[in-house]
């Protein structure tokens, strides 16, 4: 019986992913008690790790950049999905659900998972490096995407308040498309190399020697498993939204904190995955982590919308508002600082967690 338990314990990413799908069949749109909240809260932080295990698991069996590639549209898709469905869902909220959870994602990869894998790594090793070339590459999309999706609606004309005209909104979601494409191909295809960890000379790093890769059937297994971990992460945390809401309203915060916290759960295992590597000296890999994902965010999401609101009534406003824009226009002008000269040191980390914790204030305290 021991022996069995212990067998048990030692497969635990392949448990609990299955028990919070399980537990999500279950709970899915009913009001969760307190004992059961916390119960959910357990297993949405045990998904949150099986999906970090099975990421790194694929990741070495197919290697930078397709590992973090993997993890950041996996998680991307399901958060999409999530947005969609509760769009369909009408009501006054659905109108800047899909400008609100775009920016947040923005904000905590840009900021946060950057700024953090850069403190961790520069604190560890004394200096962040990583290969200018793909990392710039990676920020222009995202700062070019951003920008043609949240801050030009608000100066637009044809249609009155921060939104789009049908027009304008099929050629943002195309021209998202076709950049995140691109961004793809030459990550993946044209110019790999730029995209994979660097040592402290400059030298690309092709494959980690500290372990044998797995083999392919435990890579489609752990990434099944991962696919399986995400959908219980993204629904687990809206299954608690309820009581987090309920906690934000009795705090006196604004409603759209809710949203930030639901992106935190939601973008956790890529962030755990971006700082594990920030320690083992792979800083490449965090950046592609964290800047993929503010990418695919955007590329993924305005597309999606886009189609759904063939069906939606109410206004889809994409705008952002004065505050927002100027964290996003520092953002991406502290970051390209950050970028040029290919490492950093605790103070570049240091930056990047200042205007993200500035962020959070300020959706505390808008």
């Amino acid at each position: 019986m021991i022996v069995r338990l212990w067998s048990l314990a030692s497969r635990w990413t392949a448990v609990v992913p299955v028990v919070a799908v399980v537990m999500l069949i279950f709970t899915w749109g009913r009001e969760l008690p307190g004992a059961l909240v916390a119960l959910v809260t357990v297993l949405l932080a045990g998904a949150v790790l099986s999906a970090v295990h099975h990421a790194e698991v694929v990741a070495h069996r197919v290697g930078e950049p397709f590992g973090s590639l993997v993890l950041a549209i996996a998680v991307t898709i399901i958060e999409v999905a999530l947005i969609v469905t509760l769009m369909l869902d009408g009501g006054d909220k659905s109108a800047t659900l899909a400008r609100d959870t775009v920016f947040a994602a923005v904000m905590i990869t840009c900021n946060g998972v950057v700024g953090f894998s850069l403190l961790v790594a520069s604190l560890r090793h004394k200096t962040a490096v990583f290969n200018p070339e793909g990392t710039g590459a990676a920020l222009a999309t995202v700062a070019t995407l951003a920008s043609l999706s949240l801050v030009l609606p608000t100066f637009t004309t044809s249609k009155p308040g921060p939104e789009f005209s049908p027009a304008q909104l099929t050629f943002a979601a195309i021209s998202s498309l076709v950049l995140y494409g691109l961004f793809v191909t030459t990550q993946t295809v044209r110019h790999r190399d730029y995209f994979l960890p660097i040592t402290r000379q400059g030298e690309v790093i092709r494959a980690d020697d500290h372990a044998e890769a797995p083999s392919t059937r435990t890579a489609v297994a752990s990434l099944a498993l991962l696919a399986i971990a995400l959908v219980g992460v993204v629904g687990l945390a809206k299954g608690v939204s309820p009581t987090i809401e309920s906690g934000v309203i009795a705090a006196g915060m604004p409603p759209a904190v809710v949203g930030v916290i639901i992106a935190l759960l939601v973008l956790l295992p890529e962030t755990i995955a971006a700082v594990r590597a920030a320690r083992r000296d792979r800083v490449q890999t965090s950046l592609n982590l964290a800047l993929g994902s503010a990418m695919a965010s955007i590329g993924l999401t305005i597309p999606a919308v886009a189609l759904a609101s063939l069906w939606l009534s109410g206004p889809l406003v994409l705008g952002l508002g004065p505050l927002h824009m100027v964290l996003l226009a520092l953002t991406i002008v502290v970051s390209s600082l950050t970028v040029v000269p290919g490492r950093a040191t605790p103070l570049q980390g240091g930056v990047h967690m200042v205007l993200f914790a500035a962020y959070l204030e300020l959706a505390v305290n808008p």
